[in-house]
């Protein structure tokens, strides 16, 4: 059944709520920079995360842990001064909040303060659950992360899915469910089985945002340069590739160099 869309001019966390409660899917992509962040928000896209994956899009790294917070910072003010409509979600990189509490808060105080961004996004469970509250308490919206953490990628040794078996399900869903009452207002299911992701959606009242996680949550999340096709190399079963411009941006760059090899570029009509 298809839900009307509302439409709102400003998203915030009330909205992804309402939207939960509406049963309107909630639309989630990342951006890293001004002129894609511009594209995505005026597209139409309901929440844009400035996610620490521009350690691997952007940088090149091998993980997502080298990312620093002045960088993130830079990533995510970039993206602020592009958007009118989505609510922009920041994460906090490796090491900013995980051991620390009172570091956790100072972190997420630096985004919000020096970035504008709308919120944090952290990743884990009880294990960080001083550090969300510390920075709950200060008035700063927290999503959280469940799943597939990469940010621990060296703990799992793999990027497989995770909460296969019994126990880390039973534990997934306990940890919605605390992050929910301690006053998360939405949480990313990355690589988790479908169905699990489900019935945390069922059991909790705030929304469940999805990276391979199936269609019974209550939104979807992708890396902005995968779904359009920018990279090429990564090909997980979750993603839908909805342009493929690595190959349309080589034709145009190597027709370029042939141009201006064969001297057709400029023609006179591009000269002064």
């Amino acid at each position: 059944m298809s839900i009307a869309k509302k439409e709102y001019k400003r998203v915030t966390t009330k909205s992804l709520v309402d939207m939960k409660s509406n049963g309107e899917k909630i639309s989630m992509l990342t951006a890293y920079d001004y002129t894609m962040a511009k594209i995505v928000d005026s597209s139409g896209i309901d929440v844009i995360l400035v996610g620490d994956s521009a350690s691997n899009v952007m940088a090149g790294h091998e993980t997502t842990l080298p990312i620093t917070l002045d960088q993130m910072i830079y990533h995510a003010s970039s993206v602020i001064r592009a958007v009118d409509r989505a609510l922009v979600v920041v994460d906090l990189p490796f090491g900013t909040y995980q051991s620390d509490p009172k570091e956790a808060l100072r972190s997420a105080i630096r985004i919000m303060k020096e970035s504008g961004g709308h919120a944090v996004k952290v990743e884990g469970g009880k294990e960080i659950k001083d550090s969300i509250k510390r920075i709950l308490n200060a008035g700063i919206p927290v999503m959280g992360h469940l799943g597939l953490t990469p940010q621990s990628i060296y703990k799992f040794g793999t990027y497989t899915v995770r909460a296969k078996e019994d126990k880390e399900a039973s534990q997934l869903i306990e940890d919605a469910k605390m992050l929910e009452k301690i006053g998360c207002f939405a949480i990313v299911l990355e690589k988790i089985p479908a169905a699990l992701a489900q019935r945390v959606a069922q059991s909790v009242n705030i929304p469940i945002i999805g990276i391979g996680a199936g269609n019974g949550v209550d939104g979807q999340v992708l890396v902005l340069h995968d779904m359009i096709g920018m990279t090429h190399e990564f090909n997980p079963r979750f993603l839908r590739r909805y342009m493929n411009l690595y190959e349309d941006m080589s034709k145009a760059i190597s027709q370029y160099v042939t141009d201006v090899k064969k001297m057709d570029f400029p023609s006179d009509s591009e000269q002064y």
